[in-house]
């Protein structure tokens, strides 16, 4: 695996005939291993945007939730587009909504297990959007979402989970990684798994097709 703060993972035979760039507005480990694994090239390049100030500021006027992880995603997409106008830019973000209650990524284990109280015996939803930026300006985007139903969870079950996952657990909003013991804490999930890792990469992947970065 490449650097994810630069460099790119060639994918010999799946690369189109546009040679142009494709940067990740994004500094997630997660998003850059899928786009990787899946034969895209990319470059890293993160966005300075204050996520926490512009969630509050669009729930304050009355945002759902979908239009948050969109004008997020937007704006990261943007940040980095205006910088480097001649690649396709790569933005994207994850809300989860639980009974009307936004869920961000713990900041310790003490708000890791919080969160999994608060979600367990619940269902929630998962929103991912993805924006493509070019030029400066939007060029496409995406939205999907996930139901996730959880089970009950015990408070000897919660510690010993976060005993097994460690400080990865504050990578994820959720506190969990579907990919990992976090399947464990599930009796469903329906929607796309790329979305639970928090980027709708079938979509992607097409538009990517359809403008020459991958072989049709």
């Amino acid at each position: 695996m490449s650097d994810l703060k630069g460099g790119s993972l060639k994918a010999p035979g799946l690369r189109g005939p546009s040679d142009l760039p494709i940067v990740l507005a994004s500094g997630s480990r997660f998003r850059a291993e899928m786009l990787r694994a899946a034969g895209v090239e990319i470059e890293i390049k993160t966005a300075g945007v204050d996520e926490a100030s512009v969630r509050d500021s669009l729930r304050a006027e009355g945002a759902t939730a979908e239009e948050v992880a969109i004008a997020l995603a937007e704006l990261k997409a943007l940040s980095v587009s205006r910088k480097r106008p001649e690649a396709f830019v790569i933005g994207a973000d994850q809300m989860l909504e639980c009974n009307g209650i936004w869920f961000e990524k713990p900041v310790d284990r003490d708000h890791a297990a919080a969160t999994l109280q608060a979600l367990s015996g619940r269902t929630h939803q998962l929103i991912s959007a993805v924006v493509v930026a070019k030029g400066g300006s939007r060029i496409w985007h995406s939205t999907q979402a996930v139901t996730m139903k959880m089970r009950h969870l015990t408070p000897e079950y919660i510690a010993a989970y976060l005993d097994a996952v460690g400080p990865e657990v504050q990578e994820s909003v959720g506190a969990y990684q579907l990919e990992g013991l976090g399947a464990q804490l599930f009796h469903a999930v329906e929607g796309d798994y790329f979305t639970v890792l928090g980027l709708p990469l079938l979509p992607l992947l097409e538009f990517i097709r359809t403008h020459g970065l991958l072989m049709r």
